[in-house]
């Protein structure tokens, strides 16, 4: 049976002002950039709105919810009129306020939900970056130290990390009871994490919420893909992706903004294919202001959105798949706790006194190593030492009232940090607290992190003694193991390998038999292997290719 991920588009941010709010939207700060930009082309009536968003092939339309407005219920009847579903965002809230009380975050009112419930089309409500506001407490509140869901200062870092699912918890049951309570328990408006650092998917998976990486941005795609993938796995979520046009590059492509797009409209093909690919529940852009101009002559696409229509309408009908998220099915899997650390090393979990240990910076050595060296060994994505943004050049030489660019900015180095392509061989990430039955039977388990429960690792050692390599870090052993468990070895089928290092040669040569080819980025779901290759020299973009049972090829673009 064909699966088809749900396409969809955000709204605008910078281009025009919103068709509903109008005036009211250039009175808040819609990027989180930290800079009002005014509005660059004239607002279109929602009718016209409505009409490019179905011509684009969109079957649901994100819609950030501007503070103010939230009694104003048009928005939802003329989205529902036009047969269109509609997610509700809650990042103009979490930039501008209101806040909900002690906390950065903004939720969208019980009122509104009710409203949108019974309107309906609404699939979900939109978290804009939790994991990213609940580290960096200060990114838009500035009147206190407010982590998004909410205070972990004095506490422990598996303290601060039941906090926080706890609090989302709430979250996800508040929101149920306010549709229960309504006569609309029947409904399903799921919360949705939308996310740029690969941390926290599995916190948030657990406490109830459905995951939604963001591919481009800043990410290291296959760490990004692997990690969400592995959570939403464990916990049984749906797995949205937001093609995010926001990001570090600039060149010669039409540029709203400094960052806006901070890729190349062929990088943007080759990330839609691959989300795609990934066999999401739902696939959107982020924003419809890169792919669309607003002109005294109506919509005009650009080369962005030449490119969104192409995949919309015949990339995707010609290419239907037959698998899900769901049945991923790696032959390496990552064991490690979720300890909030992308390479910051401090303010985990939004606690400012907990600093990164050997154990939490443990991860990046193990992509690092299962990466062939591509991925560097003190960060998991780009916001670490060692990353200079062309975009931030574009910012100090171009002013605002120059944008848009047309012909884009090429920097005076003319060069790119953000590729798509970096090699792991069909790897899926796993927490601390994942079940022998969830563990499945992969070839390779590298166990890192702060923390391991004992349940986990009763699992790990019976995989050893069936036949798996296993790379565990010598820090998750307790003392009362038995001894042949606390230092390296054979074990029964498999091999046991203790370290305190993740890179040393002994663990390089262990695990090279099953790192695949350099040239080469797989992950497999159910029967069919999707691999993908560079296009290019540097990897911007992605050859696919398709792989059935017996290693024959079933497909190619």
């Amino acid at each position: 049976m064909d699966h088809k991920p749900r396409l969809g588009i955000q709204g605008p941010v910078v281009a025009w002002q919103d068709s509903w709010a109008g005036d009211a939207s250039d009175l808040v700060m819609r990027t989180g950039t930290g800079s009002v930009c005014p509005s660059q082309d004239p607002k279109p009536e929602p009718e016209a709105f409505l009409n490019i968003l179905k011509e684009l092939d969109a079957e649901f339309y994100v819609h950030h919810v501007i503070p103010g407005l939230e009694g104003d219920t048009s928005v939802l009847e003329d989205v529902a009129h036009a047969g269109i579903d509609i997610c509700l965002g809650n990042e103009y809230g979490n930039i501008n306020g209101p806040w909900t009380e002690g906390t950065n975050r903004y939720d969208v009112p019980d009122e509104m939900i009710v409203q949108a419930g019974r309107i309906g089309r609404c699939i979900g409500l939109l978290y804009d970056e939790p994991e990213h506001l609940q580290i960096n407490v200060g990114q838009y509140r500035k009147d206190g130290w407010f982590p998004h869901w909410g205070q972990t200062e004095g506490l422990s870092l598996e303290t601060a990390r039941n906090k926080v699912e706890h609090s989302v918890y709430s979250q996800v049951q508040h929101v149920q009871n306010v549709l229960k309570q309504a006569e609309l328990s029947h409904l399903s408006m799921p919360l949705i994490t939308e996310q740029v650092f690969p941390t926290l998917f599995h916190t948030l998976a657990k406490a109830g919420m459905d995951l939604c990486p963001k591919i481009m941005k800043e990410s290291f795609q296959s760490l990004q893909l692997s990690t969400a993938l592995g959570a939403a796995k464990q916990y049984g979520r749906a797995m949205w992706i937001c093609a995010d046009l926001w990001g570090p590059d600039t060149g010669e492509w039409f540029t709203r903004f400094h960052g806006f797009p901070g890729h190349s409209p062929q990088e943007f093909e080759s990330a839609l294919k691959l989300g795609y690919y990934m066999g999401p529940t739902h696939l959107f852009t982020e924003n419809i202001d890169v792919l669309m101009k607003h002109t005294g002559s109506g919509f005009k696409r650009t080369e962005f959105g030449e490119v969104w229509k192409e995949f919309t309408g015949k990339f995707v009908p010609e290419n239907p798949i037959t698998w899900d998220h769901s049945q991923v099915d790696p032959d390496i899997v990552i064991i490690h706790s979720d300890d909030s650390n992308y390479g910051q090393n401090e303010r985990l979990f939004g606690n400012p006194e907990l600093v990164g240990s050997k154990g939490s910076q443990s991860i990046f050595q193990i992509w690092h190593l299962l990466s062939r060296g591509t991925i560097p060994a003190h960060g998991s994505c780009m916001h670490i030492p060692g990353y200079n943004f062309p975009r931030h050049e574009l910012k100090r030489e171009i002013p605002l009232e120059r944008f848009p660019l047309t012909n884009g900015y090429v920097c005076k180095d003319g060069d790119r940090i953000h590729p798509l392509f970096y090699p792991v061989n069909n790897v899926l990430v796993y927490d601390e607290q994942v079940s022998a039955e969830q563990l499945g039977q992969p070839q390779l388990i590298v166990v890192g992190g702060s923390a391991l429960s004992s349940d986990t690792l009763a699992a790990v050692i019976q995989r050893a003694k069936d036949g798996s390599v296993v790379v565990i870090a010598d820090w998750l052993l307790p003392a009362s193991l038995p001894k042949e468990w606390t230092s390296s070895g054979k074990s029964g089928l498999g091999q046991w390998i203790v370290t305190h290092d993740f890179l040393d040669d002994r663990v390089r040569e262990a695990v090279e038999p099953f790192l695949g080819k350099d040239s080469c980025w797989m992950q497999r779901f159910g029967t069919t292997e999707v691999r993908m290759s560079p296009k290019d020299s540097r990897g911007f973009t992605l050859e696919f290719e398709l792989y059935g049972t017996g290693g024959h090829k079933i497909g190619a673009n």
